[in-house]
């Protein structure tokens, strides 16, 4: 069996090590038949765009040897299916100069360590091309500006060392700003000069630097930076044969790609390219049994299925390999949520921290399994994310986080039904709400709870348990668990008691006992119950204390030779709670 790649994201590494690989070199043909001068494909995280953009370059880049001569680039294409393709679209193999950028490492907290991280892949691009510093068909001057670009990091340094201030430092950066601004177009105008035909210009995650800009509080600048780069690149450039760019969100037009109209976008809606990233079923089912995983084809499934690319359904490649990876040498363990660990999931965090009643009951359905239906709008920029409901759905819905089931038009607007694709993402929504819920309990004031359990006034005790719970949703219905969590953690910080969960004693184990730090303080025992229906919650709260009296737990706590014992049963059902005082005899 083939070693499988995780990490790997250099498409000549899959086949120079022999990495196992889901072709999707049909890309190539795509890229010319269909795609436009510039073409931006969106996508979730992780769904292969970065491997597919560096098997792009693996095919269209014009590469040399070290004795000058031009590399063959078929052997790494051998078997694949676009050797297939004819003459028209094999006759553009290792044809272009190429620029390849990635931009996904601009995460830093402010504008300037953020354009310093961009500064440098576009040096580091140059110094790839450092055959252009001593190329004869470039003047001297044009020599001189490629080299003071591959050396721009050092010299960046000398200059800083000559900063007295931050004014001097803020405008030296301005000159750098707009100095690199220009970069791209200048170094593919060099390149198609000494090569003599256009440059392929190949830009990876170029939302993610926005993204970061927006939450660290400096989008302005770095949509500006951006803007600027991709307005000479792609826009205003002669030398551009024609460019792809990749990222998980189409960022509207007039934030970025102000009046560039050959510009051919690509969303998860479209028919086009639909198979281009991401796994399709016959891809995933034949992964799976050739490691030897046939009778694992349901669970997969239901884990990582579920995404819908034009009409295609799509699984996640990532969770997909990391599951294969995973089970290899242990066949028989559980299925992850590997996908939804990849990142820090920012934007669903705020959506459920942010969330009011409605939003709440929507996420109640949604991963209850039901659907929820929302115009849909593709043109997005991070500030308009948290201006409208509608605009939080949205980005869920082009980042992975909810699928499509259909679509309808009503006028001039567009309406999609959407769901939680599979089990995976469904796992990570339920930790997101358990996360903002626990943030909720933390915040609450329990002092009033804390004086109503000394007091014994069980009623009160109800009361403000079923206040807090009207804040959560009711997917947590029947899991005794979330209710069990949910009551440990508001009673945890109780002044001179330590709360402890399922400790033995007598003949059993109770819930929750808060032991006194002074002996001669009372014990309180917390048993909990969880019933589906209202009416049956009454049988819960009897059902606690015949629990409480058969399993002798008081005597344990007696044995110990604690003061007293005053125990309590707790009947749970959706969003509300009774109490009661049990009454020993």
């Amino acid at each position: 069996m083939k070693k499988i790649g995780i990490g790997y994201e250099n498409y000549k590494e899959f086949i120079d090590q022999d990495l196992y690989y889901v072709d999707k070199t049909l890309l190539v043909r795509d890229i010319l038949e269909n795609g436009g001068k510039v073409t931006l494909l969106t996508r979730p995280r992780r769904f292969g765009k970065t491997l597919g953009l560096s098997m792009l370059r693996t095919f269209f880049e014009i590469e040399y040897d070290r004795n000058g001569n031009v590399i063959d680039k078929r052997r790494y294409f051998e078997g694949m299916k676009v050797m297939k393709c004819g003459n028209a679209v094999l006759g553009e193999m290792g044809k272009y100069p190429v620029i390849k950028l990635s931009l996904k490492g601009a995460k830093q907290k402010d504008f300037t360590g953020a354009f310093l991280a961009l500064r440098r892949e576009i040096n580091s691009e140059f110094t790839r091309h450092s055959y252009l510093a001593n190329a004869e068909i470039l003047t001297g001057e044009e020599r001189r500006i490629a080299q003071e670009f591959m050396h721009g990091e050092s010299s960046w340094m000398e200059r800083a060392k000559l900063f007295k201030n931050p004014e001097e430092q803020n405008k030296a950066i301005q000159e750098e700003y707009v100095k690199y601004a220009e970069a791209l177009k200048l170094l593919s105008e060099l390149l198609e000069k000494y090569h003599g035909v256009g440059t392929v210009i190949l830009l990876d995650e170029y939302d993610v630097p926005l993204e970061n800009a927006w939450h660290e509080g400096f989008y302005e600048e770095m949509s500006g930076f951006i803007r600027s780069l991709f307005e000479a690149a792609l826009k205003t450039n002669d030398a551009l044969a024609f460019a792809v760019i990749t990222g998980c969100l189409r960022i509207s037009k007039e934030s970025i790609f102000t009046g560039m109209n050959n510009l051919n976008i690509i969303s998860i809606r479209s028919g086009r390219f639909s198979e281009s990233f991401g796994f399709t079923e016959e891809e995933t089912m034949r992964m799976i049994d050739e490691y030897g995983m046939a009778d694992k084809a349901d669970e997969v499934r239901k884990w990582y299925d579920g995404y819908l690319f034009g009409k295609d359904e799509i699984y996640n490649p990532w969770s997909v390999t990391k599951y294969v990876y995973e089970h290899l040498p242990m066949p028989e363990a559980f299925p992850e949520p590997y996908w939804a660990n990849t990142s820090s999931n920012v934007i669903l965090r705020e959506l459920v921290f942010k969330a009011d009643e409605k939003v709440r009951e929507e996420l109640d359905v949604l991963i209850g399994g039901g659907t929820i239906e929302k115009k849909i709008h593709e043109d997005i920029t991070y500030g308009d994310i948290y201006q409208s409901e509608d605009n939080f759905w949205n980005f869920l819905f082009f980042t992975g986080y909810l699928k499509k089931v259909s679509e309808r038009i009503a006028g001039e607007d567009i309406y999609v039904t959407m769901r939680i694709p599979n089990l995976e993402v469904r796992s990570l929504y339920r930790n997101q709400i358990r996360g903002w819920f626990d943030n909720v309990v933390k915040k609450a004031d329990r002092r009033e709870l804390y004086a109503a359990v000394i007091e014994k006034d069980a009623g009160k005790i109800g009361r403000i348990l079923t206040d807090l719970l009207k804040r959560s949703i009711s997917t947590f219905d029947s899991d005794e668990g979330f209710y069990h969590g949910y009551l440990l953690s508001m009673l945890i910080g109780m002044k001179d008691y330590t709360a402890r969960s399922n400790r033995e004693e007598g003949d059993g184990r109770p819930d929750i006992v808060l032991y006194p730090e002074n002996p001669s303080d009372p014990a309180y025992i917390f048993e909990c119950k969880v019933r589906k229906k209202f009416n049956e919650m009454q049988g819960g709260l009897e059902e606690a204390f015949a629990q409480i009296g058969t399993k002798r737990y008081a005597e344990g706590i007696l044995e110990d030779g604690y003061a007293g014992v005053v125990s309590y049963g707790i009947c749970f059902c959706k969003k509300s709670c009774v109490v009661g005082l049990y009454k020993y005899k």
